[in-house]
C-alpha cells in the first residue's frame, strides 16, 4: 500500500512527511496549494508514471509526466498524461519551432536538476517554456512528479500553469 503524505492547503509540509524538493520549495514560495504523496519506489520499475498511478491508487489519466524536448528553437517542456504519447511535432510548433525530438537523458537531468523518473515541471534548475496538455483541464487536480522518484504532488491544473508560467495546448498523439 502506498504511503501518502499530504501537505496542507498552503502547501506547507508542517511535519507531514512531505519531502523538501526544489518543486515544493518553489510552490511554497509562490503560495500555491498542493498535496504531497509519497510511495515506495521500486528500483526495478521503468514505467515511472504507471508505478505512481498504481501505488497512489489514482487513475492513470490524472498522473502526468514531464518530458523535455530539444527543438530548433531551444529546449522546452511538455506535460501530459502517462497514458498518452507525446506529439513531438505539436509541442515543437507550440514552442515556436518547426521540429524537435526528446532531449537526451543527460541534458534533461542537467537542465532540470532532477533525475529521470523524478523530473518535476516545477522548480527546475533552468526555467524552460512549458506546455500542459489540454486533457489536464478535465480534472480538478492532477499529479506530477514532486522532484524525486516515489514522490508526486497533486495540484489544480491552473495552479501548475501558474507555477511554471505555462500554457495549454493539445500535445498528445491522436
Amino acid at each position: 500500500m502506498a504511503k501518502k503524505a499530504r501537505a496542507g492547503a498552503s502547501g506547507a509540509a508542517g511535519g507531514s512527511g512531505v519531502p523538501t524538493t526544489a518543486a515544493t520549495v518553489a510552490l511554497r514560495a509562490a503560495g500555491i496549494p498542493f498535496a504531497g504523496h509519497v510511495y515506495v519506489h521500486d528500483a526495478a520499475a521503468t514505467d515511472f508514471g504507471a508505478e505512481a498511478a498504481r501505488e497512489l491508487g489514482v487513475e492513470p489519466e490524472r498522473v502526468f509526466k514531464t518530458l523535455m524536448v530539444d527543438t530548433d528553437a531551444g529546449l522546452g517542456i511538455g506535460i501530459l498524461s502517462v497514458r498518452d504519447q507525446l506529439d513531438v511535432k505539436a509541442l515543437a510548433v507550440e514552442l515556436g519551432a518547426k521540429r524537435g525530438a526528446l532531449a537526451e537523458k543527460a541534458v534533461a537531468e542537467r537542465k532540470s536538476g532532477y533525475v529521470v523518473g523524478g523530473i518535476s515541471p516545477v522548480g527546475q534548475k533552468t526555467a524552460l517554456p512549458t506546455v500542459l496538455d489540454d486533457s489536464a483541464l478535465a480534472f480538478a487536480s492532477i499529479f506530477v512528479s514532486g522532484g524525486r522518484r516515489g514522490f508526486d504532488i497533486e495540484l489544480a491544473p491552473a495552479d501548475l500553469l501558474r507555477a511554471v508560467a505555462g500554457r495549454v495546448a493539445l500535445i498528445r498523439r491522436g
